[in-house]
């Protein structure tokens, strides 16, 4: 993810370049690096706000357009894109919420969970709860469900952080 200041910024998905000899290992050096349960948390803290947010404040028509196509676009992607596009569902929630601070900062942490995934296995069982997953988000948010977008995206968290725990070191 980049973020750009000025008229023409905003936080844009970039395509993660093809490693390098040495990529995994200087992937791996960046992970380590990285204290693992302040990150989840932070993300725990900045999707769960967002969520709540969007479902408690509502969503314009167009806004909710928006958000429906980052869902369906994660729906039935190649495993090769599918990252790139959860994150980009995640981002939009972010943006969506209102808080540029807040998009901003969710942009720098899920880069930094990007990394901590790429580093284990993507399995499709778990590709596919976190689908379920996002349909419910999306739908308590449209609904205006505020405490339920809330409690999905906790679990949602709470799922990949017990994910990485679990492989990372």
């Amino acid at each position: 993810m980049e973020s750009r200041r000025g008229r023409y910024g905003g936080t844009f998905v970039r395509a993660r370049p093809e490693p390098a000899a040495g990529g995994e290992d200087e992937l791996r050096r960046r992970v380590e690096a990285v204290d693992v349960e302040d990150t989840l948390r932070f993300r725990e803290v900045l999707e769960v706000g967002a969520a709540g947010l969007c479902a408690a404040h509502g969503l314009a028509d167009a806004q909710a357009a928006r958000l429906r196509a980052a869902l369906d676009a994660t729906r039935d992607a190649p495993l090769a894109d599918y990252r790139r596009l959860d994150t980009m569902l995640h981002l939009t929630l972010a943006e969506l919420a209102g808080s540029p601070s807040l998009a901003a900062q969710y942009a720098a942490v899920r880069a930094t969970v990007n990394d901590l995934l790429d580093c284990i296995p993507l399995l499709v069982r778990n590709l596919e709860h976190s689908q379920a997953q996002h349909g419910a988000l999306v739908e308590a948010v449209l609904d205006g469900d505020a405490d339920g977008a809330r409690e999905v995206m906790r679990e949602h968290c709470e799922g990949t952080a017990a994910l990485l725990r679990g492989f990372l070191p």
